[in-house]
């Protein structure tokens, strides 16, 4: 009988996943079993498969998910995160490895002992970021001890972004992964790191103001902000004794700034609901977080609140998502006022069938090498093939799938609740990585620290 691998959640990011499995099918003795809610959304090419099965599955029906846990020999769970714990716990009953591409939960780091104790591999953080920046990193990182030298600052940067050829909008920004996660980016703290050996917060409302900048050859200049908390792998890498830990988020210059105007609205709160959302249009949209006036336009009063000049081009960014149509109605009933945000952006930074996405990865380290302070930096850009088979797809399925080959053929055999940081995981599937063309620039250059309060572009 087939090897068989259970894929729960057949969504956006999948696409490479499963014909990466399907590729292998004859060559690996496996069989795929694809477990989601709306199996007819799957190509016809999947679900015609000799090598595949698509059941029909809530993960909410206990003793669906656990039927389709015991009928395969490891788990590859792409759901929503909250979820994984229930998938999880059955592994832990049924005897079943586990892959996703989730951070690790407090519950499934729970599972731990657990997980040793049946010499089950639960392997997490093996996408994208989380994922391959982990590898890349530890690699890097990894090379610069086994050389005699000592890291003390690592920088990492990743973005989601539109290809060049197809960023066609004022933001150049077109959603690339699940919305929700980008409109209520950076919420729930402030973001910590550490640089010079201070630590350093910026608060949620000063996030997007306070930003790097970067030019990687060929694509131009990007800008950066902070992720929340930047010291979470400190331990997992390490780097106890680093002067400077700082990751964050990569986007096109100018979308911080812009963005910035929904923060100080308040149009990415998630906290409560809005009376009769249901029906509500962008302009009224716009109008709730605005002060009364008897006489004055919705867009004068947002001119005025947000102090934005007539020749400043943060109004025709605005003005471009429609904010201020009253023809246009928002279908949500007791909405937040992110979910109602989100409804907006999704009707303008939507992916054309034909459009193309790009994933760009910048790294910096900064270490001393025999009383000689150097500098690597570091940059990986993968451009996704149209809506389906996006790069970010691409960068999120093929290490899950890697990976959950590795686990099945005992060539990840170290068992536990874990993330990509052992050279066992990183090396081959990097290097098979490369094969898709997902690999990394290196450049050796002079090493300039950190330097705060001042902006630098980097040519990398």
């Amino acid at each position: 009988m087939s090897r068989r691998i259970l894929v729960i959640g057949a969504g956006k990011s999948t696409s490479y996943l499963l014909d990466y499995f399907l590729d292998k099918a004859r060559t690996e003795d496996l069989h795929l079993i694809i477990g989601d809610l709306d199996p007819n959304a799957l190509p016809e090419t999947i679900k015609n498969h000799p090598a595949c099965t698509v059941i029909p599955l809530d993960v909410l029906q206990d003793e669906d998910r656990k039927n389709a846990v015991r009928d395969c020999e490891i788990v590859v769970s792409m759901l929503p995160a909250r979820f994984h714990i229930k998938v999880a716990r059955d592994c832990i009953a049924l005897g079943k490895h586990l892959v996703t591409a989730s951070y690790v939960s407090d519950e499934i780091m729970a599972l731990d002992a657990q997980a040793k104790k049946k010499g089950l591999v639960f392997m997490n953080e093996i996408g994208l970021d989380p994922g391959i920046d982990h590898m890349s990193a530890m690699q890097i990182i990894d090379q610069v001890r086994d050389s005699g030298g000592k890291i003390l600052l690592f920088e990492s940067f990743t973005g989601g972004l539109v290809a060049p050829e197809h960023d066609n909008n004022l933001w150049n920004y077109k959603f690339t992964w699940n919305p929700r996660n980008v409109v209520l980016a950076g919420q729930g703290g402030a973001a910590k790191f550490i640089q010079e050996g201070s630590y350093k917060y910026i608060p949620y409302h000063k996030l997007f103001r306070r930003t790097e900048f970067f030019n990687i050859e060929g694509y131009g200049t990007f800008e950066g902000y902070a992720n929340r908390d930047s010291l979470n792998y400190r331990e997992a890498y390490g780097l106890q004794d680093v002067l400077t830990l700082y990751r964050g988020t990569m986007r096109r210059v100018g979308f911080s700034k812009a963005w910035n105007m929904f923060v100080q609205l308040g149009m990415t709160d998630d906290s409560y609901m809005i009376e009769d959302s249901n029906g509500m249009s962008y302009r009224e949209f716009v109008n709730l977080f605005l002060p009364y006036s008897p006489t004055d336009s919705v867009e004068l009063k947002l001119r005025h609140y947000l102090k934005i000049d007539q020749d400043d081009n943060m109004w025709g960014k605005l003005e471009e998502l429609d904010l201020f149509n009253p023809k246009k109605t928002i279908p949500l009933a007791n909405a937040t006022p992110a979910q109602m945000l989100q409804y907006v952006l999704e009707d303008s930074w939507t992916l054309a069938d034909d459009d193309k996405d790009m994933i760009v990865m910048y790294h910096k380290f900064g270490y001393e090498l025999e009383g000689k302070k150097q500098q690597i930096d570091a940059n990986m850009v993968v451009i996704g093939e149209n809506r389906t088979h996006t790069a970010m797809a691409k960068t999120v399925g093929l290490p899950v799938a890697m990976a959950t080959l590795s686990i099945l053929n005992g060539k990840i055999h170290t068992p536990g609740v874990q993330i990509p940081i052992k050279k066992e995981v990183y090396d081959p599937i990097l290097s098979e990585l490369r094969e898709y063309g997902i690999r990394f620039k290196e450049f050796e250059v002079p090493y300039l620290g950190y330097c705060p309060d001042v902006v630098t572009t980097r040519s990398v």
